[in-house]
């Protein structure tokens, strides 16, 4: 199993598609899908690699900017997903600075989300991640 791996300057389309596919799906609005931020920057890329075609579903997609590594689970609450990032901390031996968060719990949209993510990011991990202001 494994991921798929999309360009960073895709991810809020990524978002999107996500959003309409729950939308057109998931009646009752749960939990639709969770984006888990990983800084996978104590990680070789090797051993990445590795942990993404092991860890991963064939419906999971990935994104990443250098090392900052987003996960867009589909039918994953943040229970699930915590679970894939307490997987990927056994892998690498190591604790990951992450976050997540869900739709539409925490965003209604793709700039809801990636607005919530930066400020959570920022907050919790003590991370910039302004860079995803130049998406689109």
């Amino acid at each position: 199993m494994a991921g798929i791996h999309f360009q960073f300057e895709d991810f809020k389309q990524l978002l999107r598609l996500n959003i309409g596919i729950a939308d057109r799906l998931d009646e009752n609005r749960a939990e639709s899908f969770t984006v888990l931020y990983c800084d996978l920057n104590s990680i070789h890329d090797e051993k990445v690699t590795k942990a993404l075609e092991k860890i991963l579903r064939t419906s999971d997609t990935i994104a990443n900017h250098k090392t900052d590594y987003f996960f867009v689970l589909p039918y994953t609450d943040k229970y699930g997903a915590d679970i894939v990032k307490k997987l990927f901390d056994k892998y690498f031996d190591t604790y990951l600075n992450s976050f997540l968060l869900s739709y539409p719990v925490d965003g209604e949209s793709a700039d809801e989300l990636t607005e919530v993510l930066q400020n959570s990011v920022k907050h919790f991990c003590k991370k910039d991640l302004s860079y995803l202001d130049s998406l689109k």
